[in-house]
């Protein structure tokens, strides 16, 4: 089984954009070891980067937010699919990783995540049995997954030869999966106690498939996921299981999944109150920033910092109100918005505002930049551009630098895609 620190043995190599060409050969901590400047240093441009201040104060903030509220941490690792991040999270508290599929959770088990909270339904025969295999080769090893559906369970149990906990998802009408009503979780619950393999531990959802986005009726779905917990409680549904298991939570509602869940005492078993958030862990400078609870709705109780941005040259002027970056579709994301220049870094080395930018297209490798005839911006400078929407960032760049304030690298971060 790899290590997290063994990530830093491999080498520079063709396969990873935008690092420097006179790299080739060192490892990845030789590299770093250079600590090299990001501007001066040789990297290609585009190139994404994360800022080290602004990770470590996300990283402090939710590990703290979820202590004070009583809450076990299970970070979505779909947002980065980075070990070293999950070691980071693991590191400051976190109960395990949450994984959106099989393929993900091997990853996270080839770097030694010991719990998984899987976040759907698996069905896949395949899957099944190297979960089995895992869970029987590691006792340490824990992994909790939904189900749905009577056929899925049926499916599952087929392909199961070992003991598998198990969560009934409560989804809304018209949203993703999850059983719409109480009435069809009883029937899912029935099918489980009926299996030979399952356990049912736990009752899990995702408030943010709630049509109408407010926090009343995200509270009331969240009410409903409670009243269900209490509810299979009180049947005895949960009487094979070690601990009651009640998650929800991305990372726009936290702050509404604390206060729901936070009342939930007196059960028959202790319960896990499992907070799933994911992209707090580099925020963004769009979609995220507006949504997070620390932006308007519990701003006192902590906040959290873009650390993504991607650099970019300008690689042609040919209109005087249009200029296009050598960055397009392959290299930021583009499903939540448009990158936002936020600073250029002219021929000097001195910084300024990119103010009257504005990317208005993404073409594969280039961004279409409207600007005033006036706005200063030449050929060959570079632009730094906020990105909204973290885990659409993550998924197109395999090798990430980690930089300091001054621009000096001081690590990469190796994704999973």
């Amino acid at each position: 089984m790899p290590t997290v620190a063994e990530l830093s043995r491999e080498r520079v190599d063709h396969r990873f954009k935008s690092l420097p060409p006179d790299a080739e050969g060192r490892t990845l901590g030789e590299l770093a070891a250079e600590r090299r400047d990001l501007f001066e240093g040789g990297f290609l441009t585009p190139v994404l980067t994360l800022l080290a201040p602004a990770l470590e104060h996300n990283l402090d903030q939710l590990e703290h937010y979820a202590h004070d509220h009583r809450l076990a941490f299970a970070p979505h690792g779909k947002t980065s699919m980075a070990p070293q991040l999950f070691d980071r999270q693991l590191a400051r508290g976190a109960w395990g990783i949450t994984a959106a599929t099989p393929w993900q959770a091997r990853v996270y088990r080839a770097y030694g995540v010991r719990r998984i909270f899987l976040a759907n339904q698996v069905v896949d025969p395949a899957a099944l049995r190297w979960i089995c295999a895992e869970l029987t080769s590691d006792p340490e090893f824990r992994l909790v997954c939904y189900v749905d559906s009577v056929r899925g369970v049926e499916l599952m149990d087929a392909a199961l030869t070992a003991t598998l906990d198990v969560v009934v998802e409560l989804g809304v009408p018209g949203g993703r999966t999850g059983v719409r009503d109480e009435a069809a979780a009883d029937v899912v619950a029935d099918a489980v106690a009926a299996s030979r393999w399952l356990r049912l531990v736990g009752v899990a959802g995702y408030e943010g498939e709630v049509p109408e986005k407010t926090e009343d009726a995200v509270t009331a779905w969240l009410d409903r996921l409670v009243a269900l917990t209490r509810r299979f409680d009180a049947a005895g549904r949960f009487a094979e299981a070690d601990e009651i298991v009640l998650s929800a939570g991305g990372s726009a509602w936290f702050d509404a999944v604390a206060k729901a869940f936070e009342p939930v005492d007196g059960l028959s078993k202790p319960v896990l109150r499992l907070l799933r958030s994911g992209a707090y862990v580099t925020h963004d400078d769009g979609h995220y920033s507006e949504i997070t609870p620390f932006h308007d709705r519990v701003p006192a109780e902590g906040s959290l910092r873009p650390a993504l941005r991607l650099w970019t040259q300008v690689v042609s002027r040919p209109e005087p109100d249009r200029a296009f970056l050598n960055a397009g579709k392959r290299d930021a994301p583009y499903d939540l918005g448009m990158p936002v220049p936020q600073v250029i870094r002219g021929a000097d080395g001195s910084l300024r505002p990119a103010d009257g930018l504005r990317v208005t297209k993404l073409a594969d490798q280039h961004a279409f930049v409207e600007l005033t005839p006036e706005t200063p911006l030449e050929v060959g400078e570079w632009v730094g551009l906020g990105l909204s929407h973290p885990c659409t960032s993550f998924d197109k760049w395999q090798l990430i630098p980690v930089v300091e304030q001054d621009g000096t690298v001081t690590d990469f971060v190796r994704t999973f895609f």
